[in-house]
Formats: structure tokens, C-alpha cells, sequence
């Protein structure tokens, strides 16, 4: 008995789909608990430091909508909705992290520096153009719902 190769590969694609989907999930997880964890180097202090405005109010919101964001990655629900607020969240970690330090620390520098953030970008737009696959709650909730139309 032959196997089908399409069954084979669309396995993959699936179990890819969940491992990008818990990578980018628990990192953004992880960060925005560190930011009420670690106030003064990761939170509020840090902010203060690279210059984001509002530092007392960005920090506690941007910590929010990564544990809030971060969780509805891991979990597979409202994926996509779920990348926008940490694609802007990222974009501006890019910018004023690495981008304005450039100058300073040159092109491999800034490569070396940028790399946690920019596989995070690249995961969040794999996730907003693919989706989050079959191994997610919006997929159960979506085969219920046609369950109970059928």
C-alpha cells in the first residue's frame, strides 16, 4: 500500500503551521510577563531609556498585548486579528532598538542584534498570510459550527 505523498506533506505543513504558531506565541508570552516582571530593565525602565514616549502607560499596555496577543498564538484563536497589534509592536521594537542604532553598531552589529526580532516579523507574516492550520481552536470552533449546520 502506497502512502500519498499529499497527505504526508499537508501533515507537515500543518505541524510547521502549530510550531511557527508556539514559537512566535510563547516568545511574545514570555516578553510581555517580563515587562511586569523586570520593571526597570524591561518594562517602564526600558522604555524610558530607548525613548518611547508615555513610558508609564506604553510599557503596562505593550506588555498587555503581548501576554493577551501572545496566548491567542499559542492557543490557535483569532490568529490572524491576533498578528496585527504584534506586527506594530515589533515594527516599532525594530525601529527603536536596532534601526536607531545602526550608526553605532554597524551592519553586522545591528544583523547580530535584530535577530530575535526579525524572526519574530517574519513568523508574524507567515502566520497573518497562512493562517494558523488545523491544530487550532479557531479550527475546532469552525468544525463545530459546521457540525451543528450540517
Amino acid at each position: 500500500m502506497a502512502l500519498n505523498t499529499d497527505v504526508i506533506w499537508a501533515n507537515r505543513a500543518v505541524q510547521a503551521m502549530l510550531l511557527i504558531r508556539v514559537l512566535v506565541g510563547w516568545v511574545f508570552l514570555s516578553e510581555g510577563i517580563q515587562k511586569f516582571l523586570f520593571p526597570d530593565s524591561l518594562g517602564i525602565g526600558r522604555f524610558v531609556k530607548i525613548g518611547i514616549p508615555w513610558p508609564q502607560i506604553m510599557a503596562p499596555f505593550v506588555g498587555v498585548v503581548e501576554i493577551v496577543c501572545g496566548t491567542l498564538l499559542l492557543i490557535g484563536l483569532l490568529t490572524r486579528l491576533a498578528t496585527v497589534p504584534l506586527l506594530i509592536d515589533i515594527a516599532v521594537a525594530l525601529y527603536s532598538t536596532k534601526i536607531v542604532t545602526f550608526a553605532k553598531n554597524g551592519f553586522w552589529g545591528t544583523l547580530h542584534e535584530a535577530r530575535t526580532d526579525v524572526s519574530m516579523l517574519l513568523g508574524l507574516i507567515f502566520l497573518l498570510l497562512v493562517g494558523d492550520g488545523s491544530l487550532a481552536l479557531d479550527a475546532r470552533l469552525a468544525s463545530k459550527r459546521l457540525e451543528g449546520h450540517g
